[in-house]
This record gives structure tokens, C-alpha cells and sequence, in this order.
């Protein structure tokens, strides 16, 4: 096999990359038709060796060529089609969003208003803390014993992380 792959791989490589653009694929070809010459090798005529590897890998070339035609291909169609697909499920998306509604109405009114405007608003802290008329470490604070709150929430209607 050493001696198989020292005097006809160099060749063999090229004769591959004639139709092959790949390097990497041109190589695994060139591996996948030496390793078939191996299995028969005791067949093998001193004179037609060279010949037979080209053989071979004529044969690999054309079924890697058919294996890749079998396969189904990636298709732009300017994102026509990936706009049709569901990215989340309606229903599993509309029980989330009850319970969240369902654990922000089990929250103070002060903390759901902080809750509101820094999480579901993108509201600075200091754009926040401006328009609730509130100091910015009230903001803060409430907005630490929310997030508390809220978990204590989950917790009491069976919601894990």
C-alpha cells in the first residue's frame, strides 16, 4: 500500500483535480481510490496499475457526483420562502406571553411600571427614573425586587427556568 501510494499519488491527484475544484475533496477521492485498489490488491496486473487507480477514480468521482445530485440543495429565493416558516410555535409563543402577563399582574403596580418601562420599553434607568418622577436608586432598587418578585411569581404558578 506505502509503496501503491508513493508511486501513484502525486499522479493520481492530478488526474482528480482535472475534474474536481475542490483540494480537500480531491484528496479524499484520491484516499477513497487507493484504499478500493488496496482491497484488491492481489488482482492487480504490475503493468495496468495506473490505469486501474484512474479507473477507479472515475468511479469515485462519479459517485460522489451522484451523491451529490440525490441530495436536496440549498435554494435562495430571496428569503421568499424562509419568510413563510413558523419561526415559533403560535400557541406555545401565546401561553408564554399569559404567563408572564399572568405573573406581572401578581406584582405591585410600582414594580410593574419599572418592569415595563426598563424591560419592555428598552428604558434607560435614568430615562426611566425622568418618567415615573422617581430617584434613580428607587428605580434600581425596585427594579432589583421586581425581578425577585417576579420570580417568586413563577414559582407559585409551577413555572421553572
Amino acid at each position: 500500500m506505502a509503496r501503491l501510494y508513493r508511486d501513484h499519488h502525486r499522479v493520481l491527484l492530478s488526474f482528480i483535480g482535472k475534474h474536481v475544484d475542490d483540494r480537500h475533496r480531491a484528496e479524499d477521492i484520491a484516499q477513497e481510490t487507493l484504499l478500493r485498489a488496496w482491497r484488491n490488491l492481489d488482482s492487480l496486473r504490475p503493468d495496468g496499475v495506473r490505469s486501474y487507480l484512474f479507473t477507479i477514480a472515475r468511479n469515485v468521482i462519479t459517485d460522489a457526483w451522484r451523491a451529490e445530485r440525490r441530495r436536496p440543495s440549498l435554494v435562495d429565493h430571496g428569503g421568499e420562502v424562509v419568510a413563510t416558516v413558523p419561526v415559533v410555535d403560535d400557541v406555545s409563543q401565546a401561553i408564554e406571553a399569559w404567563v408572564v402577563k399572568e405573573a406581572l399582574d401578581r406584582i405591585s403596580p410600582a414594580h410593574r411600571a419599572v418592569v415595563q418601562e426598563l424591560y419592555y420599553e428598552g428604558r434607560t434607568v435614568r430615562e426611566t427614573a425622568a418618567r415615573l418622577s422617581l430617584p434613580e436608586g428607587t428605580v434600581k432598587s425596585r427594579a432589583y425586587y421586581a425581578i425577585r418578585a417576579l420570580r417568586d411569581a413563577f414559582e407559585e404558578m409551577g413555572v421553572g427556568r
